[in-house]
C-alpha cells in the first residue's frame, strides 16, 4: 500500500464524475484509503464547476451521465490543468467512444463494473506498458449483446432502424432481443 501512496506524487487531489451515487461514494471512500483526496461531483455542471474552480491532478469521470457527456468535463479539466491525469468510465463499452474520450484528454479508458484497483492502476500507469488484464473481462457474447442493445437504444429502441444499422436481418435481431443477456 505503501508504494502505491509514494506513487501518486505531491497532489493527491482527485475529481470523481459519476451519476451512480452509491458507486460514487463507494469509488471516492476506496481511493481515499489509497492515499487520494477525492472530491465528488453527480453532474457534468458540477464537474466542470470544480475542473475550473479547483482543477485536481487526477480524474475519473463517467462518459454517461444525467445532463450530458462526461467528455465535456475532461476538456474543460484539459484546459484547466493539461497535466491531470484522467480515466474515463462507461458502461458502454465501444471503440469509438475510447477513441473519442483519448481524444479529448482523456489518459486510459475502463469499461464498467471498474474497481478501485483497475482505476488506481490506470491513473498511477506512465502509459508506457499496458494495464494487466481485467480479473473478469465481459465475454465475447456479452460485449456483442451490450453493443447491439447500444445501438438499439440509440435508434429510439426501434427495430427495423437497429437491424440495419448493424447489417443484421430483423428476425434475428428480434430473437438476440428477447434473450437474456450473456454472463
Amino acid at each position: 500500500m505503501a508504494e502505491q501512496e509514494y506513487e501518486i506524487g505531491e497532489d493527491p487531489s482527485l475529481l470523481i464524475v459519476d451519476d451512480d451515487e452509491p458507486f460514487l461514494r463507494r469509488l471516492a471512500r476506496a481511493m481515499e484509503k489509497r492515499g487520494f483526496q477525492p472530491e465528488m461531483a453527480e453532474t457534468v455542471a458540477a464537474g466542470k464547476a470544480i475542473a475550473s474552480a479547483r482543477p485536481p491532478a487526477y480524474a475519473v469521470v463517467d462518459l454517461r451521465l444525467e445532463d450530458g457527456t462526461g467528455l465535456d468535463v475532461v476538456e474543460t479539466l484539459r484546459e484547466k490543468r493539461p497535466d491531470s491525469k484522467i480515466v474515463v468510465l462507461t458502461g458502454y463499452g465501444a471503440i469509438a467512444t475510447a477513441v473519442a474520450a483519448v481524444k479529448v484528454g482523456a489518459t486510459d479508458y475502463l469499461s464498467k463494473p471498474a474497481d478501485a484497483n483497475d482505476v488506481t492502476a490506470a491513473l498511477l500507469s506512465n502509459g508506457e506498458a499496458l494495464p494487466p488484464p481485467p480479473e473478469n473481462p465481459m465475454s465475447a457474447d456479452r460485449v456483442r449483446w451490450e453493443h447491439i442493445q447500444r445501438v438499439y437504444e440509440q435508434c429510439d429502441r426501434n427495430v427495423s432502424e437497429t437491424a440495419r444499422r448493424l447489417n443484421m436481418h430483423r428476425r434475428t435481431l428480434q430473437r438476440i432481443l428477447a434473450k437474456r443477456s450473456p454472463r
